[in-house]
């Protein structure tokens, strides 16, 4: 088997447009389920029953159901409804980045709640004791204190969900939209070459994925280098 160059060599811009579209979808989701997941994190950790029992519910369903089901009952079920056709909500609903973007944010929110909520859990005593004593009340204590050094400490788990989140984007392809996946089955379908289609696009994906660890990486040393090992 011969690979053909030449077929990857006049897709590239068709593979670019995709990567732009991957990482539209990708900044868009990641944006949206953080703010989601912060408020959801803080319900998590609350000790009232009325306030940790929906947002547990909340990510229980999320992550407990597959993301390619959560997209089609997005993009496909709520089409069936009338009064969804109807409603002010459907120039929006009908678009399919714009369901694929709202699928991947509530995905990614259920996720990075619970990544926080751990952190949270696991924030040493010393910190809460030292912002007692400074006459903290318990918002300006988790404003200033908890919540920042919760959000430290889970970026080596956060970011394990942001490379997941950016596999999970190809997804998108199944609702037409053209990501990287999406000009890889455009490729395949024009030449019938499959192995230079998807080659191709398994290998954007690894450059992007190369790239966000040494991001997470970098942001890794230059917010949790306090907590490395001390040389003696």
């Amino acid at each position: 088997m011969i690979f053909d160059y030449t077929v990857v060599w006049d897709s590239l811009p068709l593979y670019f447009a995709g990567l732009l579209e991957t990482l539209r979808l990708l900044g868009i989701s990641l944006f949206i389920g953080l703010l989601l997941a912060v408020p959801l994190a803080l319900m998590r950790v609350s000790r009232r029953a009325a306030v940790n029992l929906p947002a547990w519910l909340y990510t229980y369903v999320i992550r407990g159901t597959p993301m390619l089901v959560q997209l089609f009952l997005i993009y496909y079920g709520l089409a069936q409804f009338a009064v969804v056709r109807e409603s002010i909500f459907w120039p929006w609903l009908s678009s399919a980045s714009f369901c694929a973007c709202l699928a991947f944010a509530i995905n990614t929110s259920a996720y990075t709640a619970e990544i926080i909520a751990g952190s949270l859990k696991t924030t040493p005593a010393g910190e809460i004791e030292a912002a007692r004593a400074m006459g903290m009340s318990r918002s300006l204590m988790y404003r200033r204190i908890l919540l920042p050094s919760a959000l430290r400490r889970a970026l080596p788990q956060y970011s394990n969900e942001v490379i997941m989140m950016l596999q999970t984007t190809s997804l998108a392809s199944i609702v037409t939209l053209i990501d990287i996946t999406g000009a890889a089955r455009a490729v395949n379908a024009q030449y019938y070459l499959p192995f230079e289609a998807y080659i191709t696009a398994g290998a954007f994906y690894l450059c992007l994925t190369f790239i966000l660890v040494r991001l997470f990486k970098l942001a890794e040393r230059r917010w949790l280098g306090y907590m490395a090992p001390r040389k003696g």
